[in-house]
Formats: C-alpha cells, sequence, structure tokens
C-alpha cells in the first residue's frame, strides 16, 4: 500500500470513530449504555423484590419499595431542562451527562450492597435504590437525547429496538446473575460483582465523541461542533418557550396520557409477578428469576434483531395499537385459566409472551416519541415522555398492593387486563402526520 493509500485509509478510520458519522458504531454504543443502565434496573427492580417475596415480606411492602426506587424515574422532567440547557458543549450536548451520572450510578450501586440487614431493613434499600435510580433515570435522559440528536428519523425504530433490547437483556442477565450470587455469595458480595462490570462499561462514553473536533475529557485538546452550538438553547427563556410550543400540540398531550397508562399496565404486573409466582405458586425466587430472565432475552432479543425492523414496516402507531391490543387480550386470558395455573408450561407461556408483546410495545412508543420529539428540546421533550410512562410505572404498583389482597388474584388479572385496554383508544387519536408538518413550521 502506497503512503497516499494508506493516509486514505487512516482518514476514513478516524471517520468512522464519531457517533454522528457511523450508525454501525451508534447501533454498538447505545446498545452498550443500554446494557450498563439494564444492570442496577434488573437487581433493583426484579431480584430485590422477588428475593423479599421468597423471605415473606408482604405485598404491601414490597409494592412500597418498588414505589419508592421508580420516583426517580418519574422526575426525570425536572433534571431534563438541566441537561438541555447546561453542558461542556465542547465535549458534545450530552456525553458530559453520561458520563457524570454513570459515575454516580457506579457508587450508588456499590453503596446498595452495603446496606446492613437488607431484609430488616426496607427503608434501606429504599433510600440506596432511590439513589441507583436517581443516577440511572438521569443518565437515561441524556442517552435518550443524544440519540434524539445523533439517530436519523429512518433508522429510529431500528436503534430503538436494538437499544431497548439491549437493557432488557442487561437487566434480564442481572435478575439472573444477581440472584444466583445473592443465593451463594451473599447480598453484598452478588451487589460488588455487579457494580464492577457497570464501572468497566464506563470506558465506552468515556472513549467515543459524539461529533469531530470535540475534547474527548475537559483537559484535552478539541472544540464545540457547528452542529452542537445551532442546536443548543443558551438562555431559559427560550428553552421553556420552544418547549411549551411543542408540549401543548394534541400528539404531545395524548402520547403523554398514553404513556402514562402503558406504564401503569407494565408496574403493575411486574410487581405482580415476583409475588403471583412465589407467594401464590411456590415458587423460590431462584424459579422465578430463570423464567422471567428467559422471558426477557427472548423479547429483548427479538427486538434487537427484527422487532425494529416490523415496526418500520408496519407503522409505528398501527403496531402499537395491534400490540396494546394483543397485551390486554393475553392478561385477560391468563386470568380465565386459574385452574391451569399450576400447569408450569402454561404460566412460562404466558410470562414469555407478555415479555414479548410489552418489549416490542416498548420499542414502538419510543420510536413513536422520539419520532414527534423536537431536537432543540431534544432531552426535555422526550423525556417528558418517558416520565409520564415512569409515572405509570409508579402507579401501577399501588394499584397492585390496592387491590391485591381485597380481590380474588383472577380479578386482579382482569384489572390489570383493563389498563391497556383503555391505553387503545387514547393512542387511537394520535395525528403523528399532522405533529410533524406542525414541527416543520416552528422550526421555519
Amino acid at each position: 500500500m502506497n503512503q497516499k493509500a494508506l493516509l486514505y485509509e487512516l482518514a476514513d478510520l478516524k471517520q468512522k470513530i464519531y457517533l454522528s458519522e457511523n450508525a454501525t458504531l451508534r447501533y454498538l454504543v447505545f446498545a452498550a449504555l443500554y446494557v450498563c443502565e439494564g444492570i442496577p434496573i434488573g437487581i433493583t427492580f426484579y431480584a430485590i423484590p422477588a428475593w423479599l417475596a421468597m423471605n415473606e415480606i408482604s405485598a404491601t411492602t414490597i409494592a412500597a419499595y418498588v414505589s419508592v426506587i421508580s420516583i426517580p424515574w418519574s422526575f426525570k422532567f425536572f433534571i431534563a431542562p438541566i441537561i438541555d440547557r447546561y453542558t461542556p458543549i465542547a465535549m458534545g450536548r450530552k456525553r458530559p451527562w453520561i458520563i457524570f451520572a454513570q459515575v454516580g450510578l457506579i457508587i450508588s450501586f456499590l453503596s446498595f450492597g452495603f446496606v446492613n440487614e437488607p431484609l430488616t431493613n426496607i427503608k434501606g434499600l429504599m433510600i440506596c435504590g432511590f439513589l441507583i435510580s436517581l443516577f440511572g433515570s438521569t443518565q437515561d435522559i441524556a442517552i435518550d437525547g443524544m440519540a434524539v440528536d445523533l439517530i436519523p428519523e429512518h433508522q429510529q425504530a431500528r436503534a430503538n429496538g436494538i437499544m431497548w433490547g439491549s437493557r432488557i437483556i442487561g437487566q434480564s442477565l442481572s435478575l439472573l446473575l444477581g440472584t444466583t450470587l445473592i443465593n451463594i455469595v451473599g447480598f453484598t458480595n452478588a451487589i460488588g460483582s455487579l457494580s464492577l462490570v457497570v464501572a468497566i462499561l464506563i470506558l465506552v462514553p468515556i472513549f467515543f465523541r459524539e461529533h469531530r473536533g470535540e475534547k474527548l475529557m475537559p483537559w484535552t485538546k478539541g472544540k464545540a461542533s457547528e452542529v452542537s452550538k445551532k442546536a443548543q438553547l443558551t438562555d431559559w427563556k427560550s428553552l421553556f418557550k420552544n418547549l411549551g410550543k411543542v408540549l401543548i400540540l394534541p400528539t404531545s398531550l395524548i402520547l403523554s396520557l398514553g404513556m402514562i397508562f402503558t406504564g401503569a399496565s407494565t408496574g403493575f404486573i411486574e410487581v405482580l409477578f415476583p409475588i403471583f409466582t412465589v407467594q401464590e405458586l411456590n415458587w423460590t425466587n431462584t424459579d422465578y428469576s430463570q423464567v422471567y430472565s428467559i422471558a426477557s432475552v427472548v423479547g429483548g432479543g427479538f427486538s434487537m434483531v427484527a422487532g425494529g425492523v416490523i415496526i418500520d414496516f408496519i407503522g409505528t402507531k398501527k403496531m402499537a395499537l395491534i400490540l396494546i391490543s394483543l397485551l390486554a387480550l393475553v392478561i385477560f386470558s391468563f386470568g380465565m385459566i386459574s385452574n391451569s395455573w399450576q400447569n408450569i408450561s402454561a404460566v412460562y407461556g404466558f410470562i414469555i409472551l407478555f415479555n414479548l408483546l410489552n418489549t416490542l410495545l416498548t420499542v414502538a412508543l419510543l420510536a413513536m416519541a422520539m419520532k414527534i420529539s423536537w431536537h432543540k428540546i431534544s432531552a426535555s421533550q422526550f423525556t417528558l415522555y418517558m416520565t409520564c410512562n415512569n409515572l405509570g410505572i409508579i402507579i401501577g404498583p399501588w394499584l397492585f398492593g390496592l387491590i391485591q389482597e381485597k380481590l380474588q388474584w383472577n380479578q386482579v388479572f382482569f384489572c390489570g387486563a383493563a389498563i391497556p385496554f383503555f391505553a387503545f383508544f387514547i393512542y387511537k387519536t394520535i395525528n403523528i402526520k399532522k405533529h410533524l408538518t406542525t414541527l416543520e413550521n416552528l422550526t421555519n
């Protein structure tokens, strides 16, 4: 290879290390970031509730724990404008926040493992779990904002499939491995081992820039890209003015309401799973973690490989309506076959099918939310929709705790099916095309 050809090869290689210029790199980096995000979620939201249930902690207490650690995910909207407004822009619009949040996530996750007597110190678990969720949700805002900034519209459904599938797989493997380690080496060692993985994954946001010419770290050479400068809002008045313009649009309001309902459906069923299987069906927490992990990996894997492609082909709104209908039908049908609940295959099938449908629905809704977000306020607007979803995830366990002791289990499942049933009629009224036309007029 002559010198000129070598220089071209090196120049081409250098171009490929910037997220804005390399689709494959974007998919890989966002997948890694979402795996990192999923690891503490798998422990705090899934492994711990099953572990508590196995140790005969009451359903009301477990539901309260899940609701408390969900709170930061429901108040992301108050953090998002800060991320949109303030950033050392020479390092990128969102990457500095991702690094900061992940450092906090590592520290809080480690502290979770040192909660003294966790089975009798639910308050300690709540406090540390709250901090994990605070830094995890901050990281999530920044990752999603960077995705809205960098991923072209025609790649959004596929990217969301890969991203959400990666998170599901991360939390599933964390649930499976974490449960096994808790039972074998104890609570503290289990959490410490998984914290190490999160610590290693911080290398991903450290080594990959958003745009060409940006600083890698504050003390290195580089400058803000013109794209970032143009998109960055420099005062609160402009930020809230633009945010207000978008949030009062009908599609924004409808999607926000719909997200609350679908979040409540997810929160309701997912807090139900460990309590129902461990306390009603007499499974161990290991039995539950194995089945739920397999179900989640199936849903996440399918989402990564084919979910985005299918959603692109059918359309985000149409696909969301199909999936919501199927989800309500599956939950209702399981409540109807209570005589078959001792049949392990029936329970396995329900858990796997629920996770597959719910994962695909989440991908479709994320793609829809990303599609209708305005790049000027990407973190704030997209986060509003995710905040509504997470508000629903808090409401879901609360509803479950409210009715679980008053109703038969089959009636509990009927209530769970009613939530996506109502969501169907909300999403049906969305008009994405009209919304995008309005955004174009705002930009012009």
